[in-house]
């Protein structure tokens, strides 16, 4: 990875209003897109985000030496699979040919939010019941194909850090200029952390008044403690509507409750 600024993120602590004084994320990079925004300045500028991230990260891909990358967050609930689909559409715009795949195989959102079938995906793939032929949707937009979850399995850990998980990325790779995951959140289940040897590093979703300091540290610690490699932190801005604690609780994972309805900015 390449050897990456400190740079402050002003993120709201728990138990305190939002705190000004910053807070330090190591040699992670910092990216900032703002979902709170409105109007064609606010678009135009969430846009913008968007594309700065995707430079960021094409240097850090350079620097590995890969062109797969996972992107995951804490908790639910902090926008990062709108932020998956917007980096792949960023990429797929530079006349790039991307797979965005969504690995979350408990709660799976790709697919609602590109508005595609879900019938049959990566588990059908994984299980040996299809070929990824068959199931990849091409050309969902110009240069970018996804591949869905499919049906939710019983055995999302056991799939995701299977040999046949690791062929398919090593032979996407291959195919394609960017592959692009879509994980699980770390803070809820550690599925994300499979993947740490076929990817260069890992996006960081964050989420203001949401993410809290305490967050970012458990991040960082599971990230060194497991062997994965950070690539940086994509901040998205917090809804107005949201908690002024900062804490964000959940419930179990597996099939818990819809995830709380906010609107995001989306470059599709």
């Amino acid at each position: 990875m390449n050897r990456m600024e400190m740079t402050q993120m002003k993120l709201r602590s728990k138990g305190r209003r939002r705190s000004d004084s910053g807070y330090s994320v190591g040699h992670s990079q910092s990216y900032m897109a703002n979902s709170a925004q409105s109007g064609d300045a606010g678009k135009f500028a969430i846009i913008e985000g968007y594309k700065i991230a995707r430079t960021n990260i094409q240097f850090s891909l350079s620097a590995s030496n890969d062109n797969c990358f996972a992107v995951t967050s804490w908790s639910k609930g902090e926008g990062k699979s709108t932020s998956t689909s917007n980096i792949a559409i960023s990429f797929a715009k530079m006349d790039k040919k991307v797979i965005l795949l969504d690995c979350d195989l408990r709660r799976p959102n790709i697919h609602n939010l590109l508005k595609l079938e879900n019938t049959a995906g990566m588990t059908s793939v994984l299980c040996n019941d299809k070929t990824f032929d068959q199931v990849v949707q091409r050309e969902v937009l110009p240069n970018l194909d996804v591949l869905t979850v499919g049906t939710i399995p019983p055995n999302p850990s056991e799939l995701i850090g299977s040999d046949n998980f690791a062929n398919l990325i090593r032979e996407l790779k291959k195919k394609y200029d960017y592959v692009i995951m879509d994980t699980a959140p770390i803070g809820i289940v550690t599925d994300a952390l499979l993947v740490k040897d076929l990817v260069a590093g890992y996006l960081i979703v964050v989420r203001e008044g949401v993410t809290t300091h305490g967050d970012i540290q458990n991040f960082l610690k599971a990230m060194e403690t497991s062997g994965a490699k950070p690539m940086g932190f994509l901040k998205v801005g917090c809804d107005p509507s949201e908690g002024k604690s900062g804490k964000y609780k959940y419930k179990k994972y597996n099939r818990y409750n819809k995830y709380n309805s906010y609107e995001y900015y989306r470059y599709y």
